[in-house]
């Protein structure tokens, strides 16, 4: 997937990501619902899930022996999506800034937890990964939800797509970063679960609420406070790059005519996309406070995967649809092809597994439909209806 992207960046130099593959490959109707989608299902939900994870962190070391409570929780996730929105709003220079900060902070983490587990594999810590997959259920219906996660866990890597018209020189910086981030995050994923398992077993695993805690507890002592205050900040860093790779998508869209005006304008002082960050945060305190993890992540999963499997289709439809345009980086078809045939797969699945939040996404993609015949082609609007929309 990150390899398709990588191509499709080289060849598509505009800002926007998903929404403008899309657009260019299948016109304006998929690319609408595409948008539609995004600010009203997967950026409010994914930004939830990341802020979840970020609220039990912070608050794990004050409540070390009991509990945390759900609404405590919450409560300072809150907080941190109010942070992250008003950083947005406020300085791109200081969210760039603070960005570069939270990644060395999530490599920091990362390395926190590999160094002990490399040593306890040289101590020949290996129980845990004797008969590591025996009593499975590995049923074809379990795997959306395994996938899901999976993918999740990797899913920054498009990110850079949302902001290409920002980067120097795009055809080479675009595939380097890509390539390479995806290289040290997948060595740093693997390295990171195999310690895990050095100290904990699968069954425990899954009864923690904060895995990286339970780690560094068994083999940390005093220095085990460190761990959740560095996750915390990682996931802090996600939420940030969440939140400004996206509004680019809402400014983007808002250009081409399919979102109201008022999302591509920028601040005249600050210089930031203001009314596309404003929009995403009363839609994100209610996923928080509605929602569980899982829940919001096959909620969200659905309609994510559904685009980003259309958008790498597209890339196999714009070879042969535009054999000459200029593709600085070409990855062989079989990618494409294997990926986008995986994803619309798995969310075709994810439909009989988990119906309810698959269904409620899917209706929320199909409502995308009536509305982009109601706010983009439907020309005799009433007045009113035209001053609402900015126009």
């Amino acid at each position: 997937g990150a390899l398709c992207y990588a191509e499709l960046g080289t060849c598509i130099k505009k800002s926007g990501g998903h929404y403008t593959y899309i657009l260019e490959a299948f016109g304006p109707l998929p690319a609408f619902v595409r948008v539609w989608v995004e600010l009203l299902v997967i950026r409010p939900a994914a930004t939830a899930v990341i802020s979840l994870a970020f609220g039990r962190y912070i608050l794990e070391p004050f409540f070390m022996h009991c509990e945390i409570p759900e609404l405590a929780i919450k409560l300072i996730t809150a907080v941190g999506i109010t942070t992250v929105m008003v950083l947005n709003s406020t300085s791109v220079s200081w969210s760039a800034r603070i960005q570069i900060f939270l990644t060395f902070c999530k490599l920091v983490a990362i390395l926190i937890i590999i160094v002990p587990g490399v040593i306890q594999l040289i101590k020949g810590e290996t129980q845990h990964f004797k008969n590591a997959f025996a009593g499975n259920d590995a049923s074809v219906m379990g795997l959306p939800l395994a996938f899901y996660s999976g993918m999740y866990a990797y899913s920054g890597w498009f990110y850079l797509n949302f902001v290409t018209e920002e980067v120097e020189n795009p055809e080479k910086n675009i595939p380097l970063a890509i390539c390479i981030s995806m290289i040290i995050v997948t060595v740093g994923y693997v390295l990171t679960n195999v310690a895990y398992f050095t100290t904990i077993s699968a069954g425990e695993l899954l009864l923690s609420k904060a895995v990286a805690v339970t780690f560094a507890e068994r083999l940390m002592g005093d220095f085990s406070l460190a761990v959740p205050v560095f996750v915390a900040l990682s996931c802090f860093g996600s939420m940030n790059g969440g939140v400004f790779a996206v509004s680019r998508m809402f400014y983007v869209a808002s250009r081409e005519g399919h979102l109201p005006e008022i999302l591509s304008m920028i601040h005249v002082r600050k210089h930031t996309p203001l009314p596309a960050v404003i929009v995403l945060y009363p839609l994100t305190m209610i996923m928080l406070f509605n929602g569980d993890l899982y829940s919001l992540l096959n909620f969200l999963s659905f309609a994510r995967w559904l685009f980003i499997g259309l958008a790498v289709a597209g890339l196999i439809y714009l070879r042969y649809k535009r054999p000459d345009m200029p593709r600085p980086f070409k990855v062989p078809l079989f990618i494409p092809a294997l990926f986008s045939f995986t994803c619309l797969f798995m969310v075709a699945l994810s439909l009989y597994s988990d119906p309810v939040n698959t269904g409620i996404g899917f209706a929320i993609t199909l409502t995308g439909v009536p509305a982009y015949y109601l706010f983009i082609i439907w020309d005799k609007k009433p007045k009113w209806f035209r001053r609402l929309l900015g126009k």
